[in-house]
């Protein structure tokens, strides 16, 4: 347990797991884990509502992503896993901390599913398992999830772990696909001091 006064450890282990899943660090060093990465930013539903600021297309390009990635992980702005199946070991989609603001101890979280993983409530157990671990172990206080207005399953799974609804924000993402077109945010939130949901 994370004191008020301690700022949140970069990378901490041990590797959150329960709820049927364990979340593993991203290798970009790992041919499988690139793989997945980039089958994960290349699936047409992640990209519907989801633009990145640098194109993911082939292996090089991901192991790329990859790699900047784990540097942000280590400036301590983010904490990035891969959602597994705790028994096998396979991966099923990630989450991650983003924009980690250590003096608030807020930070904001994001994920997504591969294809084949979908309608076995991975991002449910994945966004409980990851918040009950950023609050006990982790240190913070605020986590904000933001989803495109119409992305109705991910407003599903907010909702399912407790994210109250706060508001709308406008035109706080990029439209799907472009850089100079924006759209509206539905924002949920959790506190560390709001009850925790039941989770199957």
């Amino acid at each position: 347990m994370v004191s008020v006064n301690e700022q949140p450890t970069v990378n901490p282990a041990p590797e959150p797991h329960g709820h049927g899943l364990r979340l593993r660090r991203w290798d970009a060093e790992s041919d499988a884990d690139v793989a997945a990465w980039l089958r994960g930013l290349e699936d047409p539903e992640f990209r519907r509502w989801n633009t990145p600021l640098k194109p993911v297309t082939d292996l090089g390009s991901a192991r790329d992503s990859l790699r900047a990635q784990a540097v942000r992980v280590a400036s301590g702005d983010r904490v990035s896993f891969r959602v597994t199946d705790a028994d096998t070991g396979t991966t099923l989609g990630q989450i991650s901390l983003n924009t980690i603001e250590r003096v608030m101890r807020v930070a904001r979280v994001g994920y997504w599913v591969l294809p084949e993983a979908r309608g076995q409530g991975v991002a449910v157990r994945a966004l409980a398992l990851v918040t009950r671990w950023a609050f006990t172990e982790f240190g913070l206080h605020r986590l904000e999830l933001g989803h495109a207005v119409g992305h109705e399953a991910s407003c599903r799974v907010a909702e399912r772990c407790g994210y109250a609804y706060e508001g709308t924000l406008r035109g706080a993402m990029f439209e799907a696909g472009r850089l100079d077109a924006f759209r509206d945010v539905h924002l949920h939130a959790r506190i560390a001091t709001d009850p925790e949901p039941a989770v199957k």
